[in-house]
């Protein structure tokens, strides 16, 4: 039976959401709908159900629906609303943040590329063309839901819809614009008139009747502005994305269940995992440095199975919680102290009650005694008494086993062909010079990761090194993010940066000839940042300075040289990576496919594994570049960055230090890359690789993700 096919009041009070005339406890799991597919999302939201979710949270991906003026996309993985309708067949509701500014380590913030190019914009901010073009969207999208009918007082599911995303600390930073900004953001988002609450999150200024809610790893202190609204948790992180060099965070399910009960037992009654189910950033649509695999250490894995004992352990609260919601709906807490750091809430209303005993202290187990019986706490831990007697449940008692998923090897075999990609020269077709150096995407506009600069270094016969037998010395300064080198046709040298900081410095001797040298830069995007203030105006690519040190006429300034350049790569010009584009060139075969040298095109054909289990391409062997399987991009894949960090203890705010929070140092960042089997034949199928810097493909399988 669906919960959400019939007309429905939504409103709030201090206590709770109130759905038609009930308040309710809610808890509520993000799953991003282009980060897995239409054919995944039944299961997923299943699995949320049975889990004991209420609501399933989800952005609405701007670049993903409007990929240029005016030109709308609402299909396969960015089909808003069959998503939404799956979610409203299982019987839960929908919150829906449309932003349209999601953050969300996805490329630009969700914000399409083209918007950047604008005349006289600037992002978020109290600025005419942006506002117009943000108000544009945000109306489509509403206008979209309600001719659906997918609002919860047309019937539908959703039951809440998000303005803006986290402008809070960037409204404090840009000033009185930023303050002008988000009470205009307010206004527009009532305007548009949902029949349901709007919130902002991270947002304390946020104009009543919009609720400000909390983002974080515990809100169990959170207040909203009003003292007439709830308090409603909108992301509450179940581990972190993984980035490229970093190594793979997770957060124990006992922390995670803790700060979900003092949130409850301080008077929360909207919580929302960020992720349930994080899923996979396929195409190029990851942040700067994110991962391809948008894992997150949910608990539904990046392949849509449970992973326990977070999955389980978060259904029996779940399962709890609910046992409570009488109590929980329908009286404040009365509070009292039962030790230094031990503390009783208790919920009593004329019918029911319920009590969360909480012990505080990281270290150390206790006994407390409530209502004349004894109960044992374990450290960092809460216990719910949905009748003020039984201890229904401790956040730090694991009562199911872990189960360790496997990447098993199958039995495919692929038989790999190359072709070189070639360097192009200044004279080729699609060249064109300018003046000095340029920024990357304001040529490229983000349809590739690639750029190339070109130009001539001539040495003459005259021209001699500052010491013979030294070779001269090349810097290049570039704004991000990787950097391959090549002289003369050969990879003199590759630099990248990293996360904390996309800027980079190539310094390194190069070997040149009297004559003529070549000089090529590959400069290669690695998804666009999707954070900070005013991000639209951080660069990418080589900026300079460029120079040139160890001649005899003194360093050379290359910044100002005449410089030509070429969008692109010639295998995306020919595509190559889809069916067709593959037979276009001549590819080498058997005994002569190239390994371990940059820029080359791999393909192979392979036949689906029978079963269901999920599939995976284990790419260890190789450097970085991309992947497509029969057309589809499954991502960026970058196993050569190495994970860089401290394993040995968390690096966020948790207290449960004697947990390692950080694993995987010293190995790939992101090893295997998920393949969905809807994207496969069951024979035939093609998977072609672009490897930047060189690796061995004879290393590259196809496993199954299994706990078997």
């Amino acid at each position: 039976m669906l919960i959400c096919s019939t007309k429905a009041e939504v409103s709030y009070d201090h206590k709770a959401l109130i759905i038609n005339g009930q308040r309710r406890i809610l808890l509520s799991g993000s799953i991003h709908y282009p980060r897995s597919t239409p054919e995944m999302w039944p299961d997923l939201v299943k699995k949320a159900k049975e889990g004991g979710l209420d609501v399933i949270q989800t952005y609405v991906f701007w670049n993903g629906h409007e990929p240029s003026p005016g030109q709308y996309y609402f299909e396969d993985r960015y089909d808003l609303v069959k998503f939404i309708k799956v979610v409203q067949q299982a019987g839960l509701y929908v919150s829906l943040r449309i932003g349209p500014y999601v953050c969300a380590e996805w490329n630009f913030g969700g914000l399409p590329v083209w918007l950047k190019y604008v005349p006289g914009i600037v992002f978020r901010t109290d600025n005419e063309p942006f506002k117009i073009a943000m108000q544009k969207f945000t109306k489509k999208i509403v206008d979209m839901m309600k001719q659906e009918k997918l609002f919860e007082t047309q019937g539908g599911p959703i039951i809440l819809s998000q303005i803006e995303n986290e402008f809070g600390p960037m409204e404090w930073e840009i000033g009185s614009a930023g303050k002008a900004y988000s009470k205009w953001t307010a206004q527009i988002a009532l305007g548009l008139s949902t029949g349901v609450p709007w919130i902002m999150c991270k947002q304390e200024d946020a104009p009543y009747p919009i609720i400000n809610t909390c983002n974080g790893f515990y809100c169990e202190g959170f207040k909203p502005n009003s003292v007439n609204q709830p308090q409603m948790w909108t992301e509450n992180w179940t581990g972190w994305f993984t980035e490229f060099g970093g190594p793979l965070p997770n957060r124990p399910v006992e922390d995670l269940a803790y700060s979900v009960a003092r949130f409850i037992q301080n008077g929360g009654s909207f919580m929302n995992y960020y992720m349930y189910h994080g899923g996979t950033n396929f195409d190029r649509t990851s942040g700067v440095f994110v991962g391809t695999s948008y894992d997150y250490d949910a608990p539904l894995d990046e392949y849509g199975l449970l992973r326990e004992p977070k999955y389980s352990h978060l259904k029996e609260l779940h399962k709890v919680i609910k046992l409570c919601e009488p109590a929980l709906v329908s009286a404040d807490p009365t509070i009292t102290w039962l030790g230094d750091k031990q503390e009783a809430h208790v919920f009593n209303s004329k019918t029911s009650c319920a009590a969360f005993l909480s012990n505080y202290d990281p270290i150390y187990a206790t006994r407390v005694m409530f209502r004349g019986f004894p109960y044992d706490l374990p450290a960092w831990s809460v216990s719910i008494l949905p009748d003020c007697k039984t201890e229904y449940h401790n956040t730090a008692k694991i009562r199911v086993p872990s189960i360790f998923m496997k990447m098993v090897p199958t039995r495919t075999r692929f038989s790999w062909e190359s072709y070189h990609e070639e360097i192009p020269s200044s004279y080729d077709v699609g060249t064109f010079a300018k003046d000095g150096l340029v920024e990357q995407i304001s040529m490229t506009r983000d349809k590739t990761d690639y750029f190339w600069y070109l130009a001539d270094i001539t040495i003459s016969s005259d021209e001699k090194f500052l010491k013979t037998g030294v070779d001269p010395l090349l810097t290049i300064c570039s704004a991000g993010h990787a950097l391959h080198v090549f002289v003369n046709g050969q990879l003199a040298g590759t630099s990248y940066g990293a996360l904390s900081n996309s800027k980079f410095t190539f310094s390194q001797k190069i070997k040149l000839r009297v004559g003529i040298n070549k000089l090529a830069l590959l400069s290669t995007a690695v998804g666009l940042p999707n954070a900070g203030v005013h991000y639209e105006t951080w660069n990418t690519g080589v900026l300079g300075p460029a120079t040139l040190y160890g001649v005899n006429s003194g360093t050379w300034d290359m910044s100002k040289w005449k410089w030509s350049y070429k969008i692109g790569t010639k295998g995306e010009a020919l595509s190559l990576h889809t069916v067709t584009g593959s037979s276009s060139v001549e590819w080498i075969k058997g005994s002569f496919v190239a390994k371990k040298q940059p820029l080359i095109w791999y393909k192979s054909y392979f036949d689906t594994p029978v079963g269901n289990e999920p599939l995976a391409l284990d790419m260890n062997t190789m450097g970085k570049g991309q992947v497509w399987v029969n057309g589809h991009n499954i991502g960026r894949h970058w196993p050569a960055y190495k994970a860089r960090g401290n394993c040995s203890r968390c690096n966020y705010g948790g207290i449960y230090n004697e947990k390692k929070c950080l694993s995987n140092c010293g190995q790939a960042s992101q090893r295997w890359y998920h393949v969905p089997r809807s994207w496969l034949k069951p024979y035939g199928n093609l998977v072609v690789v672009f490897e930047e810097w060189g690796g061995d493909p004879s290393g590259i399988s196809i496993v199954e993700r299994t706990n078997k």
